[in-house]
């Protein structure tokens, strides 16, 4: 299985899109006037404190507060959860990291537990434990890397927890001790310009987007790392040289003309992205809905009808949706509660082929997700840790036309409300002026075909003349009554 990076720059947005075997699996897109929060360090004041919620309000210098929760703060593990009023009061300073972006109307959310991550390690300057990835699997490989960092803490009298990420499998001492000597060196850095800065301030920025890429994702796996900026190629060189010289070899300056995303057709796996429906390639097809609570998915059999039996057909579509599920999800970076309508299967073997599937594919995604069982409603219940704005969030905005509802009201109804409004207003104005209607085409249309007679009922109900007329820069659902 191999992997490819692609980097588009432009001047004011940077997309890099993961591609396994082919197929755009991830896309990341950061732009100059809203760069992501999450994993950058501030010096902050506490602003409210809420017990009610054991939780606070803090500034970190934003136009929206940020929220601390007493589950993101550091105390001791072994005692009782305090009261949020023991370790904050309003007007406190502290040093938080930004967990997530702000999301919606949601400001950022924080914690005062601290960690930094390298190429191959994570430093929590709080902490007392070594850990390592769940990914690694290999018993032995676990203590050995576990091993070398016991030595290099008891050497060098080192604080604070390290968690040893994936990219360290197979990596020697050597490099493990440099990533821990640059982590070191780093936190001196924060604690120093913590005690310079005021109040609220940035104290470290988490690096661009191309950067974040290679240390994260580029792993043994990955191939090729395309970039169609000269300098952005330059940086990236001047980064892997530093701390990832084995990916050196793999940085590709692309210099075509045929856009990069144009030739993996990244673009119009983007367009796909932001529809409703997702086609399988039986021609089943999948239904996603994406609102503030949750995320739903409905799975359905389509135009496909080529099992032997109801059942057949039925499970080699789940098993099919497993697949492009997972996809999705990463794709779309799609987080929270998420709510999986597979087609109802009667096999008991059937179900858990088909759990067991989804499991399996979920596997390379970078988020923690947590699957539990079927409920009583054959609805698998999920959920994805969300950092930052879904795909659809980032690249579009609510409908000015239906304001996000996804309808609108038909001609039909905007007529009998143009009805209503006009007894309102002949009975507030006692005067003998006529009415005058400016309207959608659509409407005025219907109101001089179908709703003709009641138009002529209404006339003579209040006496008084209707006359209408096109707005074409209205939509369908506005309108205006005025006295003519």
């Amino acid at each position: 299985m191999s992997d490819e990076l692609l980097i588009n720059v432009t001047p004011m947005e940077c997309r890099v899109a993961l591609v396994e075997n082919g197929t755009v699996n991830e896309l990341f897109v950061e732009r100059a006037v809203k760069r992501g929060l999450v994993g950058n360090i501030y010096k902050a004041k506490v602003v409210r404190v809420l017990p009610g919620m054991q939780a606070a309000f803090v500034d970190i210098g934003l136009s929206r507060t940020a929220f601390l929760h007493i589950n993101d703060m550091v105390w001791p593990r072994n005692q009782p959860i305090p009261n949020v009023f023991e370790l904050l009061q309003p007007g406190q300073i502290l040093t938080v990291q930004v967990m997530k972006d702000m999301l919606g109307t949601k400001g950022a959310r924080l914690s005062t537990d601290l960690s930094i991550p390298s190429r191959y390690l994570v430093l929590m300057p709080f902490g007392s434990h070594i850990g390592v990835s769940q990914r690694i699997e290999s018993e032995e490989e676990r203590d050995r890397l576990r091993g070398i960092i016991e030595k290099i803490q008891t050497e060098h009298k080192l604080p604070g927890s390290v968690i040893v990420r994936t990219a360290a499998e197979g990596v020697d001492e050597a490099s493990i001790a440099q990533d821990m000597c640059y982590l070191t060196k780093l936190w001196e850095y924060i604690q120093r310009k913590q005690k310079s800065v005021v109040v609220p301030s940035l104290i470290f920025e988490e690096l661009p987007l191309p950067q974040r890429v290679i240390r994260d994702l580029a792993s043994q796996k990955t191939e090729k790392i395309y970039v169609d900026s000269r300098e952005v190629h330059a940086k990236l060189k001047e980064f892997i040289e530093e701390f990832v010289p084995t990916l050196e070899k793999h940085l590709i300056h692309y210099p075509g003309e045929r856009p990069i995303f144009d030739l993996y057709n990244v673009e119009e796996d983007i367009q796909k992205a932001l529809q409703t429906r997702v086609a399988l390639k039986s021609g089943g097809y999948l239904m996603i809905d994406q609102t503030e609570a949750m995320t739903t998915i409905d799975v359905n059999t389509g135009s496909y009808v080529g099992g032997r039996t109801l059942e057949d057909t039925v499970f080699k579509t789940n098993m099919e949706s497993t697949q492009v599920i997972a996809r999705q999800l990463r794709l779309r970076n799609l987080g929270g509660i998420i709510i999986i309508d597979f087609i109802d299967m009667q096999e008991v073997t059937h179900r858990q082929e088909v759990m067991e599937q989804f499991e399996k594919m979920l596997e390379r995604d970078h988020a923690k997700t947590k699957i539990t069982q079927v409920s009583e409603l054959g609805l698998v219940e999920m959920t994805r840790k969300r950092t930052r704005e879904s795909l659809e969030h980032l690249l579009c905005e609510s409908c000015p036309t239906c304001q996000g509802r996804g309808y609108v009201k038909s001609a039909e109804t905007v007529c009998y409300e143009i009805f209503r409004e006009i007894l309102r207003y002949s009975r507030a104005f006692q005067s003998q002026s006529g009415f005058t209607v400016i309207a959608h085409p659509l409407v005025i249309d219907r109101l001089l075909t179908a709703e003709a007679p009641a138009v002529a009922d209404l006339e003579h109900f209040i006496n008084r003349v209707i006359k209408f007329q096109v707005e074409n820069l209205y939509t369908q659902e506005q309108y205006d009554v005025i006295l003519s």
